[in-house]
This record gives C-alpha cells, structure tokens and sequence, in this order.
C-alpha cells in the first residue's frame, strides 16, 4: 500500500504541482490529501475534459506538465481533447494522467465497470497514451513519468484497488438538515402509481433501490442508471416523448454539472411530462465526498435560463413536500433540493442487474403509444 502522504510529497519533488480532474473512489484517499496539499493548486472539474483543457493552460502559462486524475470511465469524456489538442500532431500538450481502475480483470466490480475495466488499457494504448500500472515502487514510476512529460508526452499511471492508504476528508457543517436519503423518500412517497423515476449513478440510485425494497414496491417504475454519470437526465428526456406518464429524474450536483449542457436540450425538447430534480450536498460523495461547485453557483437561476419556466428550490422536508405538490401541477418543470453530505454505512447495491431492471421498465410502458 503507497501511503498518499508520501505520494503526493514525491509528485510535488518531481514539479507536478497542479491538479485537474473527477474524483474517484479508488483515488479517494489521494484526493482528499492532495486537496489539502495542494490548496488552490487542485482543482475539481465539470468532467475529464474539462480537465484536460484546464492541464493545457496550465502548460501553456508554466511550461510545466499538469497531473489529470480520473476514474477510467471517465476516459471518454477525455478523448477529444486529448486527440484534437494535446497530442503530438497538433500542440504537443504533456501530461501525466492518474486513473483509477475499477473494472479490473479478475476484480470483483460493479457491472457498469466491466466493459471499461477490460479495455482501459487498450483504449489508451490506442489514443497513444503510455500506461502504467503503480505499484510499491512509486518513486520510480513517478521519476520516469517526469521524463516522459519531459519529451512533451503523455503517459498514465493505472491505480488498483486498494493500492492507496485511506484518508478521510473532513467536509465543512452543512446548514442543510436533510440527507439525501430522506429527501428521496419523501420524493417517492409524494409521487403518483404511474409515475416514472430515473435515478442518477452512485449513491442516489441504491438508496431509492432500498426505499422501495422497504416499502415492497416493485421496481418497475424505476430506472435506476448505475453509470453514464450526466447522462440520467438525458435518458428521463428521452422517455418523456414515448410516455403520457410523468417521467421525474432524481439527479446529483456533480452529474448536473458534469454535463450541464444537455439541461438545454432536455428542455427544449422534452414533453411536459418531464420533471427534473437536483439533489445537491454540495459534493461528490459516492467517490469520497471531495466537493462540486453545487453550491457556488445558482442551479435554479442556470435552469430557468435552460428553459424551464417553472423552477423550485427546496431546503426542508416540508420545502420539498410543497414543490413536489407543485410539480405535479405545473407540466415541465425542475427542482433544487439542498441536502447534507452523508449516508448510511450499511447501504448496500441493488440486486436487480441491470437488464433485468431495463426489462422491467419497459414491460411496463409495453402497452402505451404516443402519436406523433
């Protein structure tokens, strides 16, 4: 096990003094002390490729290569940039990436990290990006990865599970009295029998699996996405058109942000059936609880900008009983739900596999037809 402490100290002697990237919870320990070693030198992006943009202008002000850190589902969002900009045939953009490899062959993961973790390594052979895997022999990988950015190349170190130390970050007191968990189930128990739930990845989408194991209510009304973190949003969009059914996306600040864009589309385009709710704590608390930007910005004022004309904000329980009473009543529309960081310790997964849940969604919406 490499000791983060020692880890981050051993980055910063070889001149990597400057972090852009996603959480992840293989990297959650590395994280967390590198945002206190660093300071204002770590920065937590929108997404990988936002990353990736932030490490070239890094490099273009300091002529130093920037450390870009990921979970290895994340490499998509990083391809772009790192074909069309920073590679060899067009600026030339050195850096060093630190991903995490959930997924791994002979590991024991979650399915939405099978496919990935088979072919991190090939996929970044393939957009010419060294790798290699870390090891207990840090120093040296470090050392050599300096030489390679140093040759102004790309190259990657490959995290396993369990390689770093833990160490637990410490968020700052929330004014916030409800969780997450709470809030969800007074979503649940306020919505209709016909209602459509879309759920976004992490931890959202296990606590409304067991809210409903609770209660004995079928998950058939439930999409419960456990990868395509930015993308819940887009899916209970594109259900709305084919459903006369109200379709409500339970959504994360960190997802919401990661592809804030597409708020845009789905509003355009949407039925007015779709009901978008951001549950926001503030942070990325499914990879470790390093914080977002949630509560820095004004979700509600950027979601009326998107376009929905009916937006809600909610602090409390009965804050949130009143706008889901409001939503129901006022055709598209989204909400911001402020909540405090934590959940349960004994929150387990679901143990409905994904295309047993997709199957069951769309037994039930088999019989209905919209007209165009």
């Amino acid at each position: 096990m490499i000791d983060v402490k020692d880890f981050c100290k051993c980055l910063y002697n070889n001149g990597f003094d400057f972090f852009a990237g996603v959480p992840d919870s293989l990297l959650s320990g590395f994280c967390s002390y590198a945002e206190e070693f660093f300071g204002e030198r770590f920065i937590i992006s929108a997404n990988e490729g936002n990353a990736v943009g932030l490490a070239a202008g890094h490099y273009l002000a300091e002529g130093r290569p920037t450390v870009v850190f990921m979970q290895n589902s994340g490499i998509g969002n990083a391809v772009n940039p790192v074909l069309s900009l920073a590679d060899k045939e067009v600026y030339n953009i050195p850096m060093l990436f630190i991903i995490g490899w959930r997924g791994e062959p002979g590991v024991i993961d979650e399915p939405q990290h099978a496919a990935q973790g088979s072919l991190t390594q090939e996929l970044l052979n393939v957009i010419k990006i060294e790798n290699i895997i870390l090891d207990e022999n840090y120093e040296e990988k470090i050392s050599y990865c300096r030489k390679v950015t140093d040759q102004g190349k790309r190259v990657a170190l490959i995290v396993r599970k369990g390689i770093f130390s833990p160490y637990e970050y410490v968020p700052a007191k929330s004014r916030f009295s409800m969780t997450r968990e709470q809030a969800l189930e007074i979503i649940t128990n306020s919505l209709g029998e016909m209602d459509i739930l879309v759920s976004t990845t992490g931890k959202t989408s296990r606590e409304l699996y067991e809210l409903r194991e609770r209660c004995g209510i079928s998950h058939s009304r439930d999409f419960l996405t456990v990868g395509a973190m930015g993308h819940a949003s887009s899916i209970a969009a594109g259900l709305s058109l084919s459903t006369e059914r109200d379709v409500y996306c339970i959504d994360g600040d960190g997802s919401f942000i990661m592809h804030m864009g597409a708020s845009a589309v789905n509003a355009d385009i949407s039925g007015k059936n779709y009901k978008y709710i951001v549950i926001n704590n503030g942070c990325h608390e499914s990879v470790g609880g390093q914080p977002t930007t949630g509560f820095k910005i004004c979700a509600e004022e950027i979601l009326k900008g998107c376009g929905f004309e009916n937006v809600f904000r909610a602090e409390n329980a009965a804050e949130l009983v009143s706008i889901i009473e409001k939503m129901k009543l006022s055709g598209k529309s989204a909400a911001v739900v402020y909540v405090k960081q934590g959940s349960r310790k004994d929150l387990g997964r679901p143990a409905i596999s994904p295309v047993n849940n997709r199957n069951l969604l769309m037994k039930e919406l088999s019989d209905e037809s919209v007209d165009f």
